[in-house]
């Protein structure tokens, strides 16, 4: 293709998390909301480093020829690419967070360093750091006898250049002790303002005391990053050990691997800058100053402490009772009448958690099976599937211990399970298991019966309250069929090859959506509409992309709604024209996964499953048809307002930029608020038919009146 259509995966990453940080700077946001964006964008940058960028770096060094598939860009030019613009974005990042601060500062509430506090409050924090801090600090000035120490990967330090009569030293001091990492300042009038202090600008503060002794010639805070970028094929795993316990073992391994970031709090000089590079074996465009703390977590603390403050945050918002889904009747005799669906966080994921309470005591349920790639720290999921268990139900449980920074409470969960008699499986060598699906079976007067879920997002309670996501419930016996299939080939180390209703990867689902997309190019040749429309996160699988632009070219209209990476550039004249690309950021992370082909919505799909090729063809990963009309309605309509939010959304344009919708003459539409409105509306409406239903009581006379008539 001549025009540029495809976009760099990691540049796009990086316009993504740009996004996000657009959401910090929206003043219509509110102000402790902002910080919280803030703090998001530095963990997202955190875990791209890791990550990505250490995944670059591991390949430049051993192949710095291999070149990107897309826009033919070596590992070194990308890395150039990523330095350049994170520089950039660290500098937005200061200017964003100075505005948050000094709005906050004008509601008193007042981040400070030493020069902002007064005569009482100084005493307060040298108190504060001669009697709680000092004590607990081991500082090292490194020396032939005293070695530069392992930087703890995303732990705070201090580094100071000392000097003395004799020599220049560096100086380096772990600022994490046992105190909280912020510190109040005690309220001397009652005027509701807040002063807080970071425990790292205490410690840089009183540098001089902690390298008692020395001169100090310049002082920074600094925080490393490194490497995660880890897998069992690297490490020359031999498979018929223990899985867990490699997976152990390699978690230890992540955590000693080699620097891709230095960020620093100020500016030092060429000299010290040097060393530390030196010291930690990267090169100087490695190295970051960002003025804004380095590490954002500590907003939770201002969050605590500022709750009776609810003009600083979104309104309270509550997932809601399904419409639809009656409370008191039994979960699986609701789905076998019909296919029931949620959609999260607007709607709760308490229905889905009922039905697995309900599976685990059902003297009917001989098994249950699921796929868990993710949950919540305290689980109700592993709960009942414990429960089930002990009630002598048969549970297998696919525990997906390479979901990359849950390995260790996958580990756990693991064990628990097992310990409480579950059988426990580990998937492929090569593949992560990254589906969504649960089969239970059951036993009723000698005929089986299945319910089947299937999901967009994790079993987790907690991110289904602040992630948009999808969870269609059925007891359709084919789909149970494809279910049970794909849970046979998992217990048996095999890979499905065909499937009737869902779409499998890595083997059944890529060449299934290029097909359906033939199919409407062939409609669009013949003089019909085709359409292609699907939600998803990132957008990079290079088959997909092109088959996308030959849908375009076809003259197919193509609608995508992707929150991160697209690898695709949209409205390129001749190539991609019709092609719209807009991505939702807002309150909640936009999770779900959707497919729809044909202009009147003929065949719609949920899925786990990214357009990535991470996801098509190197994950086990699961596609549902909805055959349900009013759940198919349901899905399109959502995809339907979100591609009108104007409030939220940034459409892509030809030189892969976004840019924010105009709102023009229309009324603003916040996708979100519209489906929070709605799933309140419809919670209510429900609970209302369910009162009028009910018989109503006869007063006093009314049964005095009834009495008398049947006499």
């Amino acid at each position: 293709m001549g025009k540029k259509v495809y976009d760099n995966r990691e540049l796009s990453w990086l316009k993504f998390n740009m996004r996000v940080l657009e959401e910090a700077q929206d003043t219509a946001v509110p102000l402790l909301e902002r910080l919280l964006f803030a703090s998001i964008f530095c963990s997202n940058l955190d875990e791209f480093f890791m990550v990505r960028v250490g995944s670059l770096y591991d390949a430049m060094l051993t192949d710095d020829s291999e070149r990107d598939g897309k826009t033919n860009m070596k590992p070194s030019e990308q890395l150039s690419a990523i330095y350049k613009r994170v520089n950039s974005l660290c500098s937005e990042l200061h200017k964003t967070v100075s505005r948050i601060d000094k709005d906050l500062e004008d509601l008193g509430i007042q981040r400070c360093s030493f020069k902002d506090l007064t005569k009482k409050e100084a005493e307060y924090v040298t108190a504060y750091y001669n009697y709680e801090i000092k004590p607990f600090l081991s500082p090292l000035v490194i020396d032939k006898r005293h070695p530069f120490p392992f930087l703890v990967n995303k732990a705070i330090y201090v580094v100071a250049k000392l000097s003395s009569k004799n020599s220049v030293k560096l100086g380096v001091v772990a600022t994490a002790t046992k105190n909280p990492r912020v510190l109040f300042l005690p309220q001397t009038e009652k005027n509701g303002k807040i002063k807080y202090m970071l425990h790292e600008e205490i410690i840089l503060h009183f540098a001089s005391d902690v390298f008692k002794g020395f001169k100090i010639e310049e002082k920074s805070v600094m925080r490393v990053t490194r490497n995660a970028d880890i897998n069992t094929e690297e490490a020359g795993y031999d498979w018929e050990l223990d899985y867990r316990s490699l997976m152990e073992e390699l978690i230890k391994k992540r955590k000693r691997l080699c620097p891709v970031r230095l960020e620093l709090s100020r500016e030092l000089s060429d000299l010290t800058l040097g060393e530390l590079s030196a010291r930690l074996e990267i090169s100087k465009k490695q190295v970051f100053l960002q003025k804004a703390p380095l590490d954002m977590p500590y907003v939770f603390s201002i969050f605590d402490k500022l709750s009776n403050r609810p003009e600083l945050f979104f309104p309270k918002r509550i997932p809601q009772d399904a419409y639809g889904i009656d409370p008191k009747e039994s979960m699986m005799a609701q789905i076998e009448k019909r296919d029931l669906f949620l959609s999260y966080p607007y709607e709760s994921i308490k229905p889905f958690i009922r039905l697995l309470e309900e599976a685990a005591n059902d003297d009917s349920v001989v098994s249950i099976k699921i796929t868990l790639y993710r949950v919540a720290k305290n689980s109700k999921v592993i709960e009942a599937l414990i429960k089930a268990a002990e009630n002598g139900k048969q549970v297998t449980a696919l525990v997906e211990l390479r979901a990359r920074f849950d390995e260790e409470n996958n580990i756990g969960w693991s064990k628990q399970l097992e310990d409480a008699g579950c059988q426990i499986l580990y998937g492929p060598e090569n593949l992560k298991v990254h589906s969504k699906l649960l089969l239970i079976t059951r036993k009723i007067k000698n005929e089986v019966r299945y319910i089947v879920q299937v999901g967009t997002g994790n079993y987790n309670e907690k991110t289904a309250a602040l992630y948009t996501d999808f969870c269609l419930m059925t007891a359709n016996e084919e789909i149970a069929q494809d279910a049970s299939d794909v849970f046979n080939a998992l217990c048996t180390g095999e890979l499905v090859k065909d499937s009737k209703h869902l779409l499998v990867a890595p083997l059944c689902m890529q060449n299934r959506l290029v097909a359906m997309m033939d199919e409407q190019i062939e409609i669009a040749k013949n003089g019909g509409e085709g359409y292609v429309g699907a939600k998803m996160n990132s957008l990079t699988d290079k088959v997909l992309i092109d088959k996308l632009v030959e849908c375009s070219q076809a003259g197919v209209k193509v609608d995508l709604v992707i929150r991160g990476i697209s690898c695709l550039v949209a409205g390129v004249e001749g190539v991609t024209d019709n092609i719209r690309i807009i991505s939702i950021v807002g309150r909640y992370l936009e999770h779900s996964r959707v497919y729809i082909f044909g202009k009147n919505f003929d065949k719609v799909y949920i899925s786990s499953a990214d357009f990535m090729t991470r996801n098509t063809v190197r994950r086990i990963e699961v596609a549902c048809p909805v055959y349900d009309e009013n759940i198919k309605r349901r899905i399109t309509d959502y995809f339907a307002v979100q591609l009108e939010d104007n409030v939220k959304a940034r459409q892509q344009n030809s030189e892969g930029k976004y840019i924010k919708k105009p709102v023009g003459g229309k009324d603003s539409l916040n996708a979100q608020e519209y489906f929070i409105s709605q799933a309140y509306d419809a919670s209510n409406r429900y609970h209302e038919e369910k009162e009028n239903e009910k018989p109503k009581k006869k007063g006093f006379f009314a049964r005095l009146f009834s009495i008398f008539k049947k006499k």
